[in-house]
């Protein structure tokens, strides 16, 4: 018996406790229901009525080196005497310069330790070739390579795109950033032609960034046959990059046997953009005389474009 009361004194003891805990606790302003505790309303109370709004809103930001708001076609800081004359003594990006625009020269920005060449044209600021004729373009070349089996010229770099021409019309805008190009036997087209071009094309966001460039669809633009152009080429869609993105770039021209047969060979344009492979067999192989690459930006018949290379590197093996 005397166990059983001494139990029941215990349990009284500690009741007692609790509650005078719980009392003080409440008086100090700790409330039971803690913030770890509390079941919170996730509810928006503003719907987002475009589930992409926010990735437009984060893809919309300027760039560190963007160029914004209003512009002049020409630029005192643009002019150039001829299209090599106003590079950088020892630019970052390899291959030699191609500027044909006056809205502005070669020039670089660092970002995260690492430096970017700038490349910025906008339309009909070509200053080099005859008014009206040749698309504005600051480009650079790199050596080119014969057509004899094993030979070939690769290009790798990092891009980022951050503005590209647009005039409403699909098959007017956009702007390249790279091209395969190289010359023929048996004429046709231009005496110096281009063979695939990557062609960047605008992407406008919603609602705020309903008039920004967002994204980027990327195409390849190739030739149906040798000296092809307008209607002798095709545009295929390949990819879609963000604004600013930084986006691994390596396209490999050169030649190889056919496996099919040992008397020909095979002419081909390979890139891979992103991670991702996009391999092409150029036409008649057989008339083919060069391999070569330019990249940077070039064609914008609306607007301005603006492209972002880095970490470029150009390897040539002749055989």
């Amino acid at each position: 018996m005397k166990k059983l009361k001494s139990n029941f004194k215990l349990i009284l003891t500690l009741v007692l406790i609790v509650f005078i805990s719980f009392s003080s606790c409440t008086r100090d302003g700790l409330e039971l229901y803690s913030e770890d505790f509390l079941i919170h309303d996730t509810s928006d109370s503003d719907p987002d009525p475009d589930p992409d709004s926010d990735s437009d809103s984060n893809a919309a930001a300027e760039a560190e080196d963007e160029d914004t708001g209003s512009y002049t076609t020409c630029n005192p800081e643009g002019e150039n005497a001829t299209r090599t004359s106003n590079d950088l003594p020892n630019p970052v990006n390899v291959g030699t310069i191609d500027d044909r625009t006056c809205y502005a020269n070669y020039k670089e920005s660092t970002i995260d330790g690492l430096t970017w060449g700038i490349y910025n044209i906008t339309a009909g600021s070509n200053n080099q070739d005859a008014p009206n004729t040749l698309q504005p373009r600051m480009e650079r070349s790199l050596p080119i390579a014969n057509v004899n089996i094993g030979s070939f010229v690769k290009f790798n770099g990092d891009f980022r795109i951050l503005e590209v021409a647009d005039n409403g019309v699909f098959g007017q805008s956009g702007t390249y950033i790279a091209q395969a190009k190289g010359q023929h036997t048996g004429g046709g087209g231009s005496p110096d032609p281009a063979i695939c071009l990557y062609r960047a094309h605008p992407v406008y966001g919603t609602g705020v960034n309903a008039d920004k460039q967002v994204a980027f669809d990327i195409y390849a633009e190739r030739i149906l046959e040798r000296g092809g152009s307008g209607s002798g080429r095709e545009v295929v869609f390949l990819k879609q990059v963000d604004k600013n993105e930084i986006v691994s770039f390596e396209m490999k021209v050169g030649v190889k046997e056919d496996p099919n047969d040992a008397t020909k060979k095979i002419h081909y344009c390979n890139a891979i953009i992103g991670g991702e492979a996009f391999n092409w067999d150029i036409p008649e192989a057989e008339r083919g005389t060069q391999s070569k690459i330019r990249y940077g930006a070039y064609r914008v018949r609306g607007g301005r474009a603006q492209i972002r290379w880095a970490n470029t590197t150009h390897e040539r093996v002749q055989k």
